[in-house]
């Protein structure tokens, strides 16, 4: 993309200590407003250099550096430029703790976690353009604009059917299939449905670390949290016999595919005897399937829905995870009362959803693309996670404890040394979640603490200085 005019930095303002983080944050604050566009060719490392008076090398490492975060592409013969694909500023992965730090203007709109979140650099741009387009030529031509069934495109939901049927051996049929915008409303719906199907009952059992947006969902909708233990086999089912005995129970709400934040798999043991439980005490449980395509080690024990005595259960599932959060696909399989009542509510928030996705979606999904895409990105999630564990390994050696997850997209990392109180703040800047996140703050008597670490988002480089990052702010001393 050629520039009528030529981009201009300027440094000498800025308060950053060195000169690498006065010019990485200066692009990337150009980026943000705008004045640099995506595709807008840089300045050359030594023409750059020369107008700023700094050492050409310098240039160089930013612009590296910001390349491997996703906000430049380098193009043999041609230049550095702005990438066409920016890191999505609502799911950025982690950055430098050197830039979230020298950055705080910057760095205030990248609010996402290093969590478990998809690398929207692996996205298929091409096939999803194509479906697209193929979407919007059929809504034109069949005059489809208007206003379509709040339950999903039948389309959709027909392909959701397949896929639930053939690969998690769910039997259902399209009218228990809802579409939503993602997990998240799903789970709301799953909360506002069940407050009024039995206003009776005001308590909700989440496991000891939970969601904390689902947890925020269920306290909007006026219940009372009651938290059951967790152990190495995820929920505890004795623990919750326990609290079903003393308290009137809604819905248990789980994660039992990777447990979210410690990635444990429930085993089918546990699954049975949580089935029995709701039939005994007649409660519902809240399946979040997040992340069900990502499974490394061994075939994925089956969902809940998929299991005999499965009535009550409100299987919740997304594409997010498979492409990326901003695409706000999600699904819920539950019983025919439940649907149709989420589907009355959904007439009171939207309508329905984007009837053009829902097309392009189903299309992908019916041609085999997305399980293609799915096979491709499960290789190189695995790679990624296996280079992680070493990475912890090698950097922390037996500081660091790691039980390596059978799939998902994040490690649930044990530090065997205290937990100071200044470890806070450097975990928020490296944007990475910890047991305070989740309701349950690290006590320093106790000699060790736990962090959820997100590596399926973060290229092999990039995960070596993420983790190093981590060293330096966790045990500077030993730096």
């Amino acid at each position: 993309m050629r520039q009528p005019w030529k981009i201009r930095l300027h440094l000498a303002d800025r308060e950053e200590k060195t000169l690498f983080l006065k010019l990485a944050n200066q692009v990337i604050q150009e980026i943000l407003s705008g004045r640099l566009t995506q595709g807008a060719r840089l300045p050359g490392s030594r023409t750059l250099a020369d107008e700023l008076g700094i050492n050409r090398k310098t240039v160089q490492s930013v612009y590296e550096d910001l390349e491997a975060q996703g906000w430049l592409v380098s193009k043999a013969r041609q230049g550095t430029f702005v990438s066409e694909y920016l890191p999505d500023l609502n799911a950025q992965p982690a950055a430098s703790v050197q830039l979230q730090q020298a950055a705080p203007a910057a760095s205030a709109q990248v609010q996402m976690k290093n969590d478990g979140v998809p690398d929207n650099r692996l996205i298929p741009y091409e096939l999803f353009s194509r479906a697209y387009r193929h979407a919007l030529i059929q809504v034109t031509r069949h005059q489809i604009m208007g206003y379509g069934d709040p339950q999903g495109s039948s389309e959709l939901r027909q392909a959701l059917l397949h896929m639930l049927s053939m690969e998690r051996f769910i039997q259902a049929s399209a009218e228990n299939i809802c579409v939503v915008r993602g997990s998240q409303m799903g789970i709301f719906l799953a909360a506002r449905v069940l407050a009024r199907h039995q206003p009776q009952r005001s308590v909700i059992v989440v496991e000891q670390w939970a969601y904390p947006p689902a947890v925020e969902t269920f306290l909007s909708n006026h219940y009372q949290i009651i938290r059951v233990r967790l152990d190495r086999h995820g929920l505890d089912t004795e623990h919750l016999t326990e609290i079903l005995s003393a308290h009137a129970v809604a819905a248990v709400y789980t994660t039992p595919h990777h447990q979210y934040p410690t990635t444990v798999t429930m085993p089918m043991e546990r699954r049975l005897k949580l089935l029995e439980l709701s039939k005994a005490f007649d409660f519902y449980i809240i399946e979040d399937d997040y992340d069900h395509e990502f499974h490394y080690d061994s075939r994925p024990v089956p969902p809940l829905i998929s299991l005999p005595a499965a009535d009550k259960v409100i299987h919740i599932g997304s594409l997010s995870k498979v492409f990326a959060p901003s695409l706000r696909i999600g699904y819920v399989v539950a019983g025919l009362q439940i649907v149709q009542a989420m589907k009355q509510d959904i007439l009171l928030i939207d309508k329905q959803g984007n009837a053009i996705t829902e097309l392009a979606m189903a299309e992908l999904m019916q041609q085999g693309e997305i399980k293609r895409h799915i096979r491709k990105m499960r290789k190189i999630y695995q790679q990624r996670r296996d280079f992680a564990l070493r990475a912890f390994q090698q950097v922390f050696d037996c500081r660091a404890a790691i039980a390596a997850p059978a799939g998902g997209m994040a490690l649930w990392v044990k530090f065997n040394f205290p937990y100071q109180p200044q470890h806070a703040e450097a975990l928020r800047l490296l944007q990475i979640d910890s047991e305070y996140d989740f309701g349950s703050a690290p006590d320093p008597a106790a000699g060790s603490f736990h962090i959820r670490f997100g590596f399926a988002a973060l290229t092999e480089a990039e995960i070596s200085r993420t983790v190093q990052r981590l060293h330096q702010a966790l045990l500077p001393d030993d730096s």
